[in-house]
């Protein structure tokens, strides 16, 4: 009889932590410097909560903790890719509608934050501008904000197994 062995759960933190970067890396050289494509303000908060996700799968990784404290890291990373999916939804729903009937495009983010109180900067930046509906790279049909929701729910799928389970159990295959 054979057995299945499972990567530890250390180890697919670290592959998770890794694709994270991946993503990072494939937006701010590829998107951003190669194409010439500048982040949309929702784009930066995806940026974050991606970071966020990464940073919890990283240190989970780290430090390796036992039962409980894989639920802990699970819960933390599933929050944050809930929010990320989040920003994404929003982004997505701003790009279904032609860029003429949402609001023209506004100030970047950072002219936002520096002239504007945090919460207009933030209702601003959600109640979505032009900019936010263009569309202006795709890959097999989709966009990025679509990709972005398609990685999220992957982590939150991950990071909910590992709140309900504690981590994955070692089999044998009988």
């Amino acid at each position: 009889m054979s057995t299945m062995v499972l990567p530890s759960v250390r180890w697919l933190n670290a592959l998770a932590a890794a694709s994270v970067v991946g993503l990072l890396l494939l937006a701010i050289l590829y998107l951003q410097n190669s194409l010439g494509l500048p982040p949309c303000p929702l784009c930066v908060f995806q940026r974050i909560a991606f970071m966020a996700v990464g940073v919890v799968f990283l240190v989970a990784a780290l430090h390796g903790p036992g039962r409980k404290g894989v639920r802990v890291y699970g819960g933390l990373a599933l929050l944050a890719a809930l929010v990320g999916a989040g920003i994404a939804l929003r982004h997505l729903w701003l790009q279904w509608f032609p860029p003429a009937a949402v609001a023209s495009c506004g100030p970047g983010l950072q002219f936002m934050l520096d002239n504007y109180a945090l919460s207009e900067a933030l209702n601003a930046v959600f109640r979505g501008t032009g900019d936010c509906s263009n569309q202006h790279w795709t890959f097999l049909g989709i966009s990025i904000p679509g990709w972005s929701l398609v990685w999220f729910v992957i982590y939150a799928v991950y990071a909910g197994i590992l709140l309900w389970q504690g981590g994955f159990q070692r089999r044998s295959g009988r």
